[in-house]
């Protein structure tokens, strides 16, 4: 029999091959670049993303295609998400270069990392089978490994990439594991020729029993409640600079990763799967909203209050509904935008010696500087979900699309909880207004770029909760 073989049509995933390019080209440019020459592997690494997001620009009213035999998927929702991956990298670039330079890890080996890490997201958010979905996985997840422990002389951080390694490894394991007992069952690595196999399938002991390690697999990735042990430590132990990356795009990945295998995959078994996204979305309202009440670490409240928000994103996907879809991106996408402003500050207020990672290390923070105590109470309000804030109107639209799916229990719980999370925001706030500063007075000192990057990307916590409706009509073209 004659084998016949098509060429795939490569202009799709032309932003991925221009960014895997770009970080061999960084990688072996690096060497020849000394310390007091590494602004020119930051620079490189800048116009890497600014090429990748002009490229993915290109592409936005394209119609969604499939190429590689299917494997790979360029629809709206990979666009946009893929675009808000790309900004919030080079936004932790900005903000993380002086806290490299005073750490002493102002290495080229963080810069290819952080690309890698962001090709594996790219790659994840655009996969359509089982092979090509844990390929980018696998390259995101060993990527941010080895950017916990990039500080090699720091047992902190060494410990933390273990810890994440081992947990990590656990959990890509379910998730193959479950993967395998689908391909098993329905004979396809396709996600379309899955959806089309469960539309017909009858629900047996097998089905949920993948079900159940596929979905155990997916909420470790998201950080949900009991998956979420690594999430505290991690983000506690990695430097700052790694902590505001993983708080952020990876998590665009893993809403990708849900909606390609839950949704694209396995609509058709949306009873059996939504009561076990509804235990994990309580869980995580509960357990991080309660736990970070009484954190006194900035990063350990932030990591806790991360595992709140991803029950909230939850929401929105249990709904089973198009309103419900839109709403989770729509939470998603805000949620990077809060992240990556909250994390920023605090690389903006840490110099050598001093890490700005408590919370009473902003007391007094208004009478340093008014204008960043002002963007520092944008990021809380916004995560605390208060209006007119774009946290209000992200919380509002999954609790909104969990009701209309006939959770009133869950609605109800989310609305409590969000209460409860008001409190450890709010001392933040009350910290940096109403507390004396325990020792000098010490004006911040970041680089202009980083002022104003941190300025805009507080302004569109503000901005996106006056207008939400521009960034909700983009959810909805996407998901639609």
């Amino acid at each position: 029999m004659e084998m016949t073989f098509s060429t795939p049509d490569m202009w799709p995933v032309l932003p991925e091959i221009f960014l895997l390019g770009m970080a061999c080209i960084i990688l072996i440019a690096d060497l020849f670049f000394d310390e007091s020459r590494r602004i020119w592997t930051h620079w490189l690494t800048l116009g890497a993303l600014a090429g990748t997001a002009w490229l993915l620009g290109g592409q936005m009213g394209d119609p969604a295609v499939t190429t590689f035999g299917g494997m790979y998927v360029a629809d709206t929702m990979a666009r946009v998400l893929k675009l808000v991956a790309v900004a919030a990298t080079a936004v932790v670039l900005i903000y993380s270069q002086d806290y490299l330079k005073s750490r002493e890890i102002y290495q080229g080996e963080y810069y290819v990392l952080m690309l890698t890490a962001l090709l594996g997201i790219m790659v994840m958010i655009s996969g359509s089978n089982f092979v090509s979905l844990y390929l980018g996985l696998e390259l995101q997840s060993l990527s941010i490994y080895a950017l916990v422990a990039l500080r090699r002389n720091d047992g902190v951080a060494s410990e933390a990439g273990m810890k994440y390694f081992v947990l990590g490894a656990f959990a890509s394991g379910l998730l193959l594991y479950g993967m395998s007992l689908l391909y098993g069952m329905s004979g396809t690595l396709d996600i379309a020729e899955l959806a089309r196999w469960t539309a017909s399938a009858d629900l047996n002991a097998g089905l949920v029993m993948a079900l159940g390690f596929v979905v155990a697999g997916l909420a470790f990735k998201l950080g949900a409640v009991p998956f979420h042990m690594w999430i505290p430590d991690v983000y506690d132990g990695a430097p700052t600079a790694v902590t505001v990356f993983i708080g952020s795009a990876p998590k665009l990945a893993s809403f990708a990763l849900f909606m390609r295998l839950l949704v694209d995959g396995m609509q058709d078994l949306h009873d059996a799967w939504q009561p076990l996204l509804a235990g994990l979305a309580l869980l995580s309202m509960g357990i991080g909203a309660i736990v970070a009440i009484a954190q006194s670490s900035l990063k350990r409240m932030l990591a806790y209050s991360t595992i709140s928000h991803v029950g909230f994103l939850l929401l929105g996907i249990l709904a089973g509904t198009e309103q419900g879809y839109q709403a989770a991106m729509y939470y998603a996408i805000t949620y990077v935008i809060m992240a990556t402003a909250g994390f920023g500050m605090i690389l903006l207020l840490a110099r050598a010696g001093f890490e700005a990672d408590r919370i009473d290390d902003f007391a007094g923070l208004n009478r340093r500087s008014p204008w960043f105590a002002l963007m520092m109470l944008f990021v809380m309000f916004g995560m605390a979900g208060v209006p007119p804030f774009v946290g209000f109107y992200a919380k509002f639209a999954v609790i909104w699309a969990a009701l209309d799916a006939g959770y009133l229990w869950l609605a109800v719980a989310a609305v409590i909880f969000s209460v409860v999370s008001a409190y450890y925001y709010l001392r933040v706030v009350k910290v940096m207004y109403f507390d004396e500063p325990a020792g000098e007075l010490l004006r911040l000192q970041a680089a202009a770029d980083a002022r104003t990057v941190m300025s805009v990307n507080a302004g569109l916590i503000l901005l996106l909760g006056v207008f939400p409706g521009t960034l909700m009509s983009l959810c909805v073209a996407a998901i639609g």
